[in-house]
């Protein structure tokens, strides 16, 4: 049997639900944007960088109790997008990103939470307009839709998650 890479069924109500979903934006700098059970979102970034006497795996365990704080604070998530990155301008970058996205869908699995990763391109098209939009152009574009991102990562989250609740998920 061949293993699906899509974690989250077709459901159309996932998105339209009253459980919180969570959107990612993975990296070292990770961006992410939450709607809560009342429909009201929120976002903002939060650093996984090494510091100084951490090993290799702390900025994992740290992203993992990030992760259980979310949750703790917003309640049961009922679902989690994040960024299908399939390019990286360097190793290490993508090394940052592989490992993240494994502890992510570890975690979601051990505790029930579908997840699927969004092309950047279905992303970018879905928010500017453009399949290749770049940063600024995500920045404008949130921020025309009534958003404060800080930066590309909060902007990419945030449209991310906008993604998610007007299109079901993907399902229209």
């Amino acid at each position: 049997m061949i293993a699906s890479h899509r974690a989250i069924p077709p459901q159309p109500n996932v998105a339209r639900s009253h459980r919180p979903i969570l959107a990612l934006d993975l990296g070292t700098l990770t961006g992410w944007a939450l709607r809560d059970a009342d429909g009201l979102i929120a976002s903002g970034t939060v650093s996984f960088r090494p510091r100084r006497f951490d090993g290799g795996g702390m900025r994992y365990l740290r992203f993992t109790n990030w992760l259980a704080e979310i949750e703790r604070l917003s309640g049961p998530i009922a679902a989690v997008w994040f960024e299908e990155v399939r390019r990286h301008a360097g190793t290490d970058a993508a090394h940052v990103y592989g490992g993240l996205m494994a502890t992510l869908t570890g975690w979601a699995e051990l505790h029930g939470v579908p997840y699927e990763g969004v092309p950047v391109g279905t992303i970018k098209r879905h928010a500017a307009g453009k399949g290749n939009a770049d940063k600024a152009a995500m920045i404008a574009s949130m921020r025309a839709r009534g958003f404060s991102p800080v930066d590309d990562n909060e902007a990419d989250a945030i449209a991310i998650l906008l993604w998610a609740i007007e299109t079901d998920g993907g399902v229209r």
